[in-house]
């Protein structure tokens, strides 16, 4: 019977000594080798397997076999990729000195690389790690938030799902990042990564009933609706508007309160400014159902304003934050009185 060395893998992303049954009962049948000692060593000691360390080399490993008919390699965190190629290569030439088996311990679960972001992330915030990130704010890190983000929609726009894995990792880092400073604030205002992970959870299971509570729905337009109504019950919000970013660009910013209003039956007319500027610029009937003459309509727009020495996003933006104070006072005037 030719006799077995058994590569033994585990993952080091979860708890160490937490192995499946067969490789329990491989480690306490037969002889036990590690290059090192490690979390996994030490937690198969306690259990009462003895462990003996070796130096990564074939042949010494060839020699431990002696009179056994198995022994096992307890591979290090790293998977000892190098020392199992060396020694597949020896017995390939020696096929009769023992057979190679690969055998898995525990497996990494799904999102099990995240727990790398955040230990490499703790690493370079903590002292002797890198400078920089140890000197960063939350406020001085908001402009690569927003940057990481618009580089990560221009990958979806242009359809590069190579370059969005990428630039996702890159707001994945300020996520990480930002949830590591928070936790050397005081303690009444500190959190963790597992703190935003925890509420994430929560907000996704809260908010989407029909999949976590087996609420029946007709359709994604009552889904939304769902969606919306749970959130505002969550925030307690006084208007519709509640919520709304009002940092982004003044483009999105009025359609997100105009589509806010409209979704919400709040009827507000025009201020006289705006219907002046309607009827001086009308905007033609082509550029309505049709993008690009649209697009090139608020091109000529912004085009004038800039030769009139304006700030066509600044002067948008006023009258977004204008009208949406109009949308709020119209929420009130049309709130019941109390009986």
């Amino acid at each position: 019977m030719t006799a077995r060395i058994v590569l033994l893998v585990t993952s080091p992303r979860l708890p160490a000594g937490l192995l499946t049954a067969a490789a329990w009962d491989l480690v306490r049948a037969h002889p036990v080798y590690a290059p090192a000692e490690s979390e996994q060593s030490d937690a198969l000691r306690s259990a009462g397997v003895p462990i003996t360390v070796l130096p990564p080399d074939p042949e010494a490993l060839i020699a431990a076999l002696g009179s056994h008919d198995t022994i096992v390699w307890l591979a290090g965190p790293a998977g000892d990729q190098d020392f199992a190629r060396q020694l597949g290569l020896r017995l390939a030439r020696e096929p009769s000195l023992a057979e190679l088996e690969l055998a898995y311990g525990s497996w990494d679960p799904p999102g099990a690389r995240l727990l790398d972001a955040v230990a490499v992330m703790d690493r370079l915030v903590s002292p002797g790690g890198d400078p920089w990130k140890q000197q960063q704010t939350h406020e001085t890190l908001a402009k690569y938030l927003l940057e990481e983000s618009y580089e990560a929609y221009d990958a979806i726009t242009e359809g590069d799902l190579e370059s969005l894995r990428e630039e996702l990792g890159d707001v994945l880092l300020q996520v990480v990042l930002h949830a590591r400073l928070a936790e050397d604030r005081p303690e009444a205002e500190r959190w963790t990564i597992d703190d935003v992970a925890a509420a994430l959870v929560e907000k996704m299971i809260r908010r989407n009933p029909h999949v976590f509570a087996g609420e029946a729905v007709a359709s994604i337009e009552e889904i939304t609706d769902n969606w919306e109504r749970i959130k505002r019950e969550e925030k307690s919000r006084d208007s519709v508007l509640d919520g709304i970013a009002m940092s982004q660009p003044a483009l999105s910013l009025s359609a997100k309160i105009l589509q806010r209003a409209a979704r919400a039956g709040v009827t507000v007319q025009p201020n006289p400014a705006a219907a002046a500027a309607s009827a001086i610029a009308p905007v033609p009937a082509s550029a309505s159902a049709d993008e690009a003459a649209l697009g090139a309509v608020l091109l000529g727009i912004v085009a004038e304003a800039q030769a009139a020495g304006l700030d066509a996003e600044a002067a948008l933006r006023k009258a977004a934050l204008e009208f949406a104070e109009r949308v709020r006072a119209a929420e009130h005037e049309n709130v019941a009185p109390p009986e």
